[in-house]
């Protein structure tokens, strides 16, 4: 009876969110038994992946297992092992379709013995180690299947169209967001493209102001240089035009420095505000996101609620059903009342109205009578006077 039970099925996510765990009980015997047959072959999977690796260590099984459980392992064993050596040599087919016939007959009767013992199966399931084979691909496959066909069993059409709604409608949503985010990312890759070809071309600027002081500083020396080597002759001649012009160079030197100065601020000005867009657009995007999670939460929220609404009202629809099937029996036992109570009074009414017919045949026959007997009477009165002139 153990090994019959439906065992819960392993429902995924997406319908966890939809199906409350504690009410997945079949509503129909139809489904109870397909469950109890999906369960049974499962477990006979579970049995025959074992048996290989019973078989395999007998003697220490067999005080578990019995005189007649290992005796069956035994005469199994022996069939596996001549249709394993009729396999690799060649034989008679209709050998081979007897000995089949006989190994699947004992399975059977394997399979059996273990379900009629439940607690001895679930004793070696987990005694026995079993390696990995690709027979667990099959049974878990077939686990999924019966997860999948108790889902299915337990979804009714208008629910899996609300479903298959809801997803679309979360799908479509997605897709929207999902539009959104990349049209500001393709605009926040556009304004960072172009703040770095802003700031590549004031840093080239910056190279060549630099270049040009460094060459300008050079040629002030090369000038210096050239005037000392002139001699002392025409040095107090050219004293003051070369103070003049070290004047000249010095406030050219002090305006390229300022210039400098000013591109460098003008740079990190520009920087500044970059970096506000960016970060601007950044904060645009969490908020975006933000909005996105907090619409799929209220959608959660709005769905958990209608859900818990649509329970309720299904729950007073089926007390309301409940009152009308009462209220229909006993209007029907009312008008069933009603229906001899006429019939009681409309054979009365027959039953009056042919003592009525009886009593005018009565009355009618009686007057004749009376009318007969007074004729007679008075004929032999006549006749009687008659004779006696």
């Amino acid at each position: 009876e153990g090994m019959a039970t439906p065992r819960k099925a392993g429902i995924p996510l997406g319908v966890m969110k939809v199906l409350d765990p504690r009410q997945l009980k079949p509503d129909s015997m139809e489904t109870e038994r397909i469950l109890t047959v999906l369960d049974e072959t499962i477990v006979k999977l579970e049995i025959t992946r074992l048996i290989p690796q019973i078989t395999g260590s007998l003697e220490r099984y067999a005080r578990m297992l019995g005189p007649e459980i290992t005796s069956s392992l035994l005469e199994h064993q022996k069939l596996s092992m001549e249709i394993q050596h009729l396999l690799t040599s060649p034989g008679d087919e209709k050998s081979m379709r007897a000995l089949e016939q006989r190994l699947k007959c004992s399975l059977r009767n394997i399979l059996r013995l273990f379900l009629a013992n439940p607690l001895l199966y679930h004793g070696l399931k987990y005694e026995v180690r079993v390696r990995q084979s690709p027979a667990d691909v099959f049974v878990k496959a077939f686990m999924e299947f019966r997860d999948f066909t108790l889902e299915r069993l337990l979804t009714t059409p208008d629910e899996e169209k609300e479903k298959i709604q809801l997803m679309k409608d979360i799908s479509l949503q997605v897709e929207k967001n999902t539009e959104t985010i990349s049209a500001l990312r393709g605009e926040l890759a556009g304004v960072i493209q172009t703040r770095d070809k802003e700031v590549s071309r004031k840093d080239k600027t910056i190279e060549n102001l630099k270049t040009n002081m460094e060459d300008l500083a050079e040629n002030c020396k090369a000038d210096i240089r050239l005037i000392m080597k002139e001699g002392e002759k025409q040095k107090k001649e050219d004293e003051e035009a070369s103070q003049d012009r070290c004047a000249r160079l010095k406030q050219d030197i002090q305006h390229l420095g300022t210039q400098f100065n000013a591109l460098v601020l003008e740079h990190r000005a520009s920087e500044l505000v970059l970096r506000k867009e960016k970060c601007k657009a950044e904060k645009e995007i969490q908020k975006w996101v933000q909005k996105y999670d907090t619409d799929m939460t209220e959608k959660q929220t709005t769905y958990e609620e209608v859900q818990t609404v649509y329970n309720e009202e299904k729950e007073q629809l089926s007390l309301l059903m409940e009152k009308h099937a009462m209220l229909l029996q006993e209007y029907t036992q009312i008008e069933e009342e009603r229906r001899m109570l006429k019939e009681k009074e409309e054979e009365a009414a027959r039953e009056e109205a042919r003592r009525n017919d009886a009593a005018t045949c009565i009355q009618a026959f009686w007057k004749g009578y009376l009318v007969r007997s007074i004729y007679k009477s008075k004929l032999k009165k006549g006749k009687g006077k008659g004779k006696g002139k």
